[in-house]
């Protein structure tokens, strides 16, 4: 299989001579979960933009901060911000991309063997795309 060709639950059963799982719609507690980590999320998304915009303010005001012996340089903080930023936006798609998948009925479905996932494993992390099986292989 070449690098770009994408593994789908076909090759997977042929790989490991499991049936890959039928598609089916995500139980109503399921979508209610993980619409309720989207909405936690996006606030979260929103509050780091606020955070790195108040840090952007401070900055164009501040002269060099980098040499005051009692604070926190800016720079630290700009870095701080944009991490804790950059998280939200991958924790945003993740259930994004989960949330498509419960539309298209391919939620639950382990993206390497095809199996079904674990009802507890989407309980604690519902964008997992892999059972713990294939997530334990690495």
């Amino acid at each position: 299989m070449s690098p770009r060709t994408p593994r789908t639950s076909r090759s997977a059963s042929r790989r490991t001579g499991l049936r890959p799982a039928v598609a089916q719609a995500a139980p109503p507690e399921a979508r209610a979960a993980l619409a309720l980590r989207l909405q936690d999320a996006r606030v979260a998304l929103d509050r780091a933009e606020r955070t790195l915009a108040q840090v952007r303010r401070l900055q164009s005001g501040a002269d060099d901060d980098e040499h005051d012996p009692d604070g926190v340089p800016l720079s630290f903080e700009w870095s701080k911000a944009m991490a804790v930023r950059d998280q939200a936006r991958a924790q945003v798609a993740s259930l994004e991309d989960a949330a498509a998948r419960a539309d298209a009925g391919t939620f639950g479905v382990c993206s390497r063997c095809g199996r079904l996932i674990d009802p507890r494993r989407l309980a604690a992390r519902p964008d997992a795309t892999l059972c713990i099986d294939c997530a334990r292989r690495g």
